[in-house]
């Protein structure tokens, strides 16, 4: 029955592994169309701390999911999920295929298993928790989570004040842990055949090396002059999601007058680094994964070959039937 599904690929992997030039490569060749599943890339405006396709990218293999709304914006991932669904059952009846590509594995996890029910946000418990974060911090709203919630808090970074909120909101609603509610979800899978492949370095410390190169790329293309434009023009505060990114949160902090230029560097590319640590845990708790290195010179190749035959393969079976 699985087989007679139609496909949606995923391309997986860490930050700086090389998802966006080997989903490109894939476009020349093939029938498919591209779907980011980044959750940072979803922003108008943030363009180089997301490492965003640049025009001449997006014209040659156009993305959905990208500069869909203003940083203030929430965009939950709820509304990736209503958002990619409706897209994949659109490129489908073209008679294309859907090449989902990101290093956003929550939203990949939610597309695949579906969401949980939880509890609606509670404005009272959100004030009474931003309130008590006013005080301690993020990261010691953090420790509390890991005390009471240590799976959900291994996933998240101590300073997403988003996403701690979320599940310090959720215990003090429902009394019990955000991990324990989501493993209770109603099942929903995606009516599609996934076909998944993942960029994983062979060598962690090579990929630390891309990651630094990269970092100082953006710097270097103006990182803090796109900050500071950003917050020109729009109502944002360092505790707004979109700022929370990595990067945007290091370069916030600098134009505070609380990191140095190294420092800046320094912390970006640590978070970084602890980004892509907390992408290969999700991805090595997945299964029914082809995996790649990422560090591989014919990278992009291997995957388009990857994809190619099994899109070939699925063909002649139906032609079989």
């Amino acid at each position: 029955m699985t087989n007679s599904l139609p496909p949606a690929l995923f391309l997986m992997g860490p930050t700086a592994g090389g998802k966006t030039a080997a989903a490109v490569a894939m476009a020349r060749e093939l029938p498919v169309d591209i779907i980011s599943v980044d959750s940072a890339q979803v922003y108008r405006g943030m363009d180089i701390g997301t490492a965003k396709p640049d025009a001449g990218t997006l014209a040659e293999a156009p993305h959905h999911l990208i500069d869909i709304v203003d940083p203030p914006d929430s965009f939950s991932v709820g509304d990736f999920r209503q958002r990619a669904v409706e897209l994949i059952a659109r490129i489908t009846a073209t008679g294309r295929v859907p090449l989902l590509v990101g290093g956003t594995m929550l939203y990949f996890k939610a597309l695949q298993e579906g969401l949980s029910e939880l509890p609606q946000a509670d404005p009272a418990i959100r004030c009474a928790i931003d309130s008590v974060a006013r005080d301690v911090g993020w990261p010691t709203m953090h420790e509390e989570l890991r005390r009471r919630d240590p799976e959900t808090a291994k996933r998240v970074d101590p300073h997403d004040a988003h996403r701690i909120q979320r599940a310090l909101e959720v215990l003090h609603a429902t009394d019990r842990p955000l991990s324990v509610l989501v493993r209770e979800r109603r099942p929903e899978a995606l009516p599609y055949r996934v076909i998944a492949v993942s960029l994983e370095p062979s060598h962690r410390t090579a990929l630390h090396a891309r990651i630094a190169e990269r970092f100082d790329k953006m710097l270097g293309q103006g990182l803090v002059e796109e900050v500071h434009d950003l917050r020109s023009r729009y109502h944002l505060d360092a505790g707004t999601p979109s700022m929370r990114c990595v990067g945007y949160r290091q370069a916030w902090e600098h134009l505070d007058g609380k990191l140095s230029r190294d420092e800046l560097r320094n912390q970006g590319i640590a978070a970084t680094r602890q980004l892509a640590k907390r992408q290969l845990t999700w991805l090595r708790s997945m299964r029914t994964v082809a995996r790649m290195d990422c560090l591989a010179a014919d990278a992009a190749a291997q995957v388009l070959q990857h994809f190619r035959r099994a899109l070939e393969a699925r063909h002649n079976s139906a032609m079989h039937q």
